[in-house]
């Protein structure tokens, strides 16, 4: 069996930035919070996400908050750039304070130090900005700001690993840990200790 946090990347961002908006939406739904209305001939009374909508709901939550731009994620969706800067002014205007922790402090901070969060960085993120390679600067600019949550959710998923490891040893379970994958953890679980 396995088991993982829900929407561990976008919880830890909410913190990280403070925005108030971002942590009161931390829900199962998460993923749906920026998504596009559905379609204006829908006779759909609820919020009904199509697979297409699920798939740029998901680019613009994770690609945004690991730094990508307007031309990535209009790569990554195979849409226009003008149409990926919609998405990523929509999601700023919605989560201001994700803008502000991951596009301005995080960026400053990494300039300045020459480092980001949870890693040493080579001195690319400073000395990037005076050198003409800007696709240099951008990209290690993605790095400072993915690190801290990359780092955070690392962090999470080891404590995680040794209270479930703790439990399974003083209960004097059968079942196994097995694998961590990310935010998954695998258990080798006989069928009677599925569900507890």
């Amino acid at each position: 069996m396995s088991a993982d946090y829900s929407q561990i990347e976008l919880r830890i961002m909410a913190h990280l930035s403070g925005d108030a908006v971002a942590a009161a939406g931390r829900s199962r739904r998460a993923p749906t919070s920026t998504a596009p209305p559905p379609p204006r001939s829908s006779a759909c009374r609820s919020i009904e996400v199509t697979p297409d909508q699920r798939r740029y709901i998901k680019a613009v939550n994770f690609g945004l908050i690991y730094g990508m731009s307007a031309f990535g994620l209009a790569a990554q969706l195979d849409i226009e750039r003008a149409a990926a800067q919609q998405f990523i002014d929509r999601y700023f205007a919605r989560y201001p304070g994700v803008a502000l922790h991951a596009y301005e402090r995080t960026r400053e901070l990494a300039r300045a130090a020459g480092l980001r969060r949870n890693r040493v960085r080579p001195p690319a993120v400073a000395a990037g900005h005076q050198r003409r390679r800007r696709s240099a600067r951008q990209g290690a600019e993605r790095a400072a700001i993915n690190a801290p949550m990359q780092g955070t959710a690392a962090d999470l998923i080891k404590l995680a690993m040794i209270a479930v490891q703790g439990w399974l040893d003083r209960e004097r379970r059968a079942s196994k840990l097995i694998l961590q994958v990310h935010d998954e953890l695998v258990l080798e679980a006989p069928v009677a200790e599925v569900e507890e």
